[in-house]
């Protein structure tokens, strides 16, 4: 199927197909694995050094992406990228032993980086830019219905039927490279194309660019810390609770939805583009300051709440920042933007494991939440001057 095909292509709806497969293996393993680490007896740090090394080694294998697609093609990285992420799932059964984990982290991480950065640069190949927000939050959607499944119940088959299931179901990403050779990509597709007469010089155009992504990065950043904090401790700040973590798991991974469709409808139809960072960085403030006084007041209700809203935010931030950062880069740089959103967000949540647990452990959960508002806030700026310049930027873009 060439791009011009749309959502409508039987090579997009692969693309979803194979998203939902794959995110699943990772979404029921984020929250589990903190918790295989603290029951080998890692601790605090130890159970968010689990999740950082997996972001760490993921971020890293973003950066290289780009390379590798213009060498071997979104085929290979994608089929690649599914199976190292799934295949270890189960070897986790073997020890809880922090060593261990952190190499099994390690190697899902090269693989959730290439499935992450190839993933959304399909987006972008296989639509045109009227197409785009609607593709980018269908694309979300596939992501995020997953981690909306998978997260709350992987947590509660640990408690149902142990670890050791939740590991071999984990591999299902393998699965889905079964599908990689029937999402076709026009030739060339990741290559960069030559300038045209008259066209800006490359540097030009990467001065350009990069002008154009700190907004959305900078957003980014702070939200995928925020959520990563909350998906990575929340099991442990609120332990034996319930219901109660599960739920709000359920709520901020919804709340991402949610966000991501309404930020793809207004940009598609209200030509909003770039305005919704900053709003999107707001709501979850809002939502990461619920955290913090739930922290400290133990309230079932501001768990679920601050949870939910956090997600919205983000949702909103995730789809509006990876349309503003493909209109910035251009055709010849989808695969860089892709890297460059990704690095972003898993970069963030790897930050917010790492980091957070690094305040947690002594100063506690509730001085780990308020360092994550902390950082919203003092993003929130730059988030708004992206939104005052986004009219300008929209018609450029068009």
């Amino acid at each position: 199927m060439t791009r011009a095909a749309g959502i409508r292509s039987a090579s997009f709806r692969l693309l979803l197909v194979a998203s939902v497969i794959g995110i699943g293996g990772y979404a029921m393993l984020l929250p589990v694995v903190p918790l295989w680490a603290a029951r080998g007896g890692s601790g605090t740090f130890g159970a968010g050094a689990s999740t950082g090394v997996f972001m760490l080694v993921t971020v890293l294998t973003q950066l290289a992406v780009p390379w590798v697609l213009r060498r071997v093609g979104h085929g290979w990285a994608q089929a690649v990228g599914l199976v190292l992420l799934g295949g270890p799932a189960p070897l986790f059964a073997l020890s809880p032993g922090l060593a261990p984990v952190l190499a099994l982290s390690a190697v899902r991480g090269v693989g959730f980086g290439l499935v992450t950065v190839v993933g959304v640069a399909l987006v972008a190949e296989l639509t045109p830019p009227a197409e785009r927000g609607r593709a980018s939050a269908l694309q979300g959607m596939a992501v995020g219905l997953p981690q909306l499944a998978w997260m709350p119940v992987g947590v509660g088959m640990v408690d149902a039927f142990g670890f050791e299931l939740v590991f071999l179901l984990a591999a299902a990403p393998v699965l889905a490279a079964l599908l990689v050779p029937f999402i076709r990509v026009r030739p060339g597709a990741g290559r960069p194309a030559e300038p045209s007469a008259g066209a800006a010089r490359p540097e030009q155009r990467s001065e350009s660019s990069l002008r154009g992504t700190v907004g959305p990065v900078l957003a980014m950043l702070a939200c995928a810390v925020a959520q990563g904090g909350l998906i990575t401790f929340l099991p442990l700040a609120i332990g034996g609770a319930g219901l109660v973590v599960p739920l709000a798991l359920f709520g901020t991974t919804g709340g991402v939805l949610v966000g991501r469709l309404v930020a793809g409808e207004l940009v598609d139809r209200r030509g909003l583009g770039g305005r919704l960072l900053g709003p999107g960085v707001l709501i979850a403030l809002v939502g990461m300051l619920a955290e913090v006084c739930a922290a400290g007041a133990g309230t079932a209700v501001l768990v679920i709440a601050g949870a939910t809203v956090v997600g919205i935010g983000f949702g909103l931030v995730q789809n509006d920042s990876l349309v503003a950062m493909f209109a910035a880069a251009g055709p010849a740089r989808y695969g860089a933007a892709s890297a460059l959103w990704n690095i972003a967000y898993d970069g963030g949540t790897g930050m917010g494991a790492v980091g957070l647990g690094a305040v947690a452990e002594p100063f506690g959960f509730r001085a780990a939440f308020g360092v994550a508002a902390l950082a919203l806030a003092l993003v929130a700026p730059a988030a708004f001057r992206r939104r005052r310049s986004g009219r300008a930027h929209n018609r450029k873009a068009v």
